[in-house]
């Protein structure tokens, strides 16, 4: 049977490996196995980021929408209700938008959803 030499392979994953592992601290971004143990961390570490940014960024627009109503003597709860019985159907992330950059269009659904509290 042939012997099958397999340096360059393994030396390969190694190098690729380290590649992944620059900039990690120590040992972590020199020596192939710990590189590889921190590299398996540091992916499950950036899927789980991936996940709760979704989550912060909802989190500010609620806040946005929120300080944005109360200056104009409103609840977020009520102003988004308000805004469902309506069937205006604006997400958080434009609501928010208008509510920081432009406050002309949002008094102008703030007033829409003020209309729809008197005619209940």
């Amino acid at each position: 049977m042939v012997r099958i030499k397999r340096g360059n392979v393994a030396a390969k994953r190694r190098k690729k490996n380290l590649k992944l592992a620059k900039g990690f601290v120590g040992s972590h971004s020199r020596l192939s196995r710990f590189a590889g143990e921190q590299i398996v961390q540091s992916l499950n570490s950036a899927y789980i980021g991936r996940k709760l940014k979704k989550r912060n960024f909802r989190r500010i627009w609620i806040y946005r929408i929120n300080a944005a109503s109360r200056i104009r003597n409103n609840v977020y709860s009520k102003f988004i209700g308000s805004l469902r019985n309506l069937d205006i159907f604006l997400d958080r992330k434009s609501l928010s938008f208008l509510a920081f950059n432009d406050l002309a269009s949002f008094n102008l659904i703030e007033r829409e959803s003020r209309k729809a509290k008197i005619m209940k």
